[in-house]
């Protein structure tokens, strides 16, 4: 563990900067936030029980909104086949339930900390693997692109966000040091905790692929089957969730299913695309025509960012965001066809690399770092006051 320390010491201490500096201004922007901004009408939501009131309480309950109710409902109360939570992914309310016992048993608290170590962990993570992709310019610039991306507030709250994000790099990384068992359980846990977790699998198997194609070692087959067939764990976490509902209620497709009851419908990705760039300009300077283009900017910033890193990295990366991009478009929510893609957007960490490579090409990292950061604000503001920009 000394060795560690001593050899990533600069990393850890970076991030550590980084996340302490990030989520001290959330903390402020979150407490203000709740008190100078009129609060929407968020009554008769389902979900876990709020507790809302005046105090310094609110550093920290002003996290607690939309699908932070149902993480932590599900984390106490388990899944009910009529209330449409199968459409969470169980491993984050998992989390929350054993680990709510060490905190004295609130699993409001147990959701915070999960959610903000998990963040730190995948600074760190995704600074040795830019470090090891790029160099030491880039791998700083990107962890700070990811810590004031304009919705990455998500990542400290009772979201699964920060975890999925944790586990996806881990398994890349472990991907591209050739440590195939460990890969493979990242990938297993990332599609526990969300569904498309299961495209790792597909990433994988390519990463494997690329390094058989360039591999001049005697037995590379044999290190390509083994690669393989640690990629296909990536389908074990939805596996045995899909298991779970079916002896539940003989029904395994049920998490796809529940999607229903929360508005969305299958659309052929194009015509969310055309349906959404409509709606973005059709109201804009009208409420609540705001989040219709609010969600278009953040989809044209990640079809360009995809497209860097499609032409500018290696081909796991492109599928990674390609993937994480294009599957929920195949979703769309009735009347906002754009509606939580700017919250998908934030695990695809490639994009990072995008706006680190963009900045330090031009030299406008200043730019860069304080419209993006300008953004959070204004977002987080809206998040803790119940506006929807979820």
């Amino acid at each position: 563990m000394a060795d560690f320390f001593r050899t990533h010491k600069l990393a850890l201490l970076y991030c550590l900067k980084v996340f302490v500096g990030v989520r001290s201004a959330l903390f402020v922007v979150g407490l203000l936030g709740v008190a100078v901004i009129p609060v929407n009408d968020h009554s008769g939501l389902p979900g876990w029980e709020l507790i809302e009131g005046p105090g310094w309480n609110n550093l920290f309950t002003a996290w607690e909104r939309w699908d932070a109710l149902w993480f932590l409902q599900i984390a106490t109360d388990g899944y009910s086949p009529t209330d449409f939570s199968a459409a969470f992914f169980p491993l984050y309310p998992l989390l929350i339930r054993w680990s709510s016992p060490l905190v004295g048993g609130h699993p409001f608290a147990a959701a915070l900390l999960i959610s903000n170590l998990a963040y730190l962990a995948a600074m760190f993570v995704f600074y040795e693997l830019t470090r090891f992709e790029f160099d030491e310019a880039t791998a700083r610039l990107s962890v700070l692109c990811l810590a004031v991306f304009p919705t990455s507030y998500f990542f400290v709250a009772p979201y699964s966000e920060s975890l999925f994000l944790l586990l996806s790099l881990s398994s890349l990384y472990a991907a591209r040091l050739r440590r195939w068992e460990i890969a493979g359980a990242c990938a297993a846990l990332a599609s526990a905790t969300r569904s498309i977790g299961l495209v790792l699998a597909l990433v994988l198997a390519v990463e494997g692929l690329m390094q058989f194609r360039n591999d001049r070692e005697p037995g590379r087959g044999k290190r390509l089957a083994l690669a393989w067939f640690w990629s296909a764990f990536a389908a074990v976490g939805t596996a045995v969730y899909f298991y779970y509902w079916y002896r539940s209620n003989g029904d395994p497709l049920t998490p796809l299913n529940d999607q229903n009851g929360w508005q969305r419908f299958f659309s052929w990705p194009w015509e969310t695309l055309r349906d959404g760039t409509r709606i973005g300009f059709q109201f804009i300077g009208q409420y609540a025509g705001g989040y219709h283009t609010l969600d278009w900017i953040f989809v044209v910033f990640g079809m360009a960012a995809t497209a860097w890193v499609a032409v500018k990295t290696r081909p796991p990366y492109a599928l990674y965001c390609l993937a994480g991009f294009v599957v929920p478009l195949f979703l769309a929510f009735a009347g906002r066809p754009f509606m939580s893609l700017p919250r998908f957007l934030i695990v695809l960490f490639p994009i990072y690399w995008a706006m680190a490579r963009f900045a330090l090409r031009f030299k406008a990292e200043p730019l860069v770092i304080g419209v993006s950061a300008g953004g959070l604000g204004i977002m987080t503001l809206l998040f803790v006051t119940w506006y929807w920009v979820f």
